[in-house]
C-alpha cells in the first residue's frame, strides 16, 4: 500500500519515469527540477486541499521552470494552490487569481495587500496606483 502511495505521488508530480529505478538513492542526487518535484509529490502523498508554494521555480533553469508550470496547471484542477513568487511573469501565467503585497516600510517583512482580483485584472487593469506603477514597472 506505501509502496502504491509512492508511485502515486511521483506520477502526479510527473516524475515516477524518471526516478523508478533509483528509488533507494539520495534526493540529493537528483536535478534541482526532480528535487523540486520531489518535494511536490512529498506534499501530494498528504492528500491536501491546498498546496503552498514559497519561490516554486527560483534557482531553476528554463525547462525545469516549465516542468513545474506544467504541473501547477494540473494540479490547479484538483488542489487549491497558493504561491509566492517575485516572478511577475511566471505568476501572470499560471494563476487564476492574484494578489499584489507591498512592503510598508524598508527593511520590514510587515507586506500590505493592495490588490486582490482575477490574473487579468491585476496585470492589465489594476485599480490601485502601487500595482499599476509596480506592473508597468516589469511589463511595461
Amino acid at each position: 500500500m506505501l509502496d502504491e502511495q509512492v508511485e502515486q505521488a511521483l506520477r502526479r508530480a510527473y516524475l515516477w519515469d524518471e526516478v523508478k529505478d533509483r528509488l533507494q538513492e539520495s534526493a540529493l542526487d537528483l536535478s534541482g527540477g526532480q528535487q523540486q518535484r520531489l518535494c511536490i509529490a512529498r506534499a501530494l502523498a498528504a492528500k491536501p486541499e491546498v498546496i503552498l508554494m514559497d519561490e516554486p521555480c527560483s534557482a531553476l533553469d528554463p525547462l525545469a521552470t516549465r516542468q513545474i508550470e506544467a504541473l501547477l496547471e494540473d494540479l490547479k484542477q484538483q488542489h487549491t494552490i497558493v504561491i509566492v513568487t517575485h516572478n511577475l511573469q511566471q505568476a501572470a501565467r499560471v494563476s487564476d487569481k492574484a494578489a499584489f503585497f507591498n512592503i510598508m516600510q524598508e527593511g520590514s517583512r510587515t507586506g500590505e495587500l493592495v490588490e486582490y482580483d482575477d490574473t487579468d485584472v491585476i496585470f492589465h487593469h489594476p485599480q490601485q496606483e502601487t500595482t499599476q506603477r509596480y506592473v508597468q514597472g516589469h511589463f511595461g
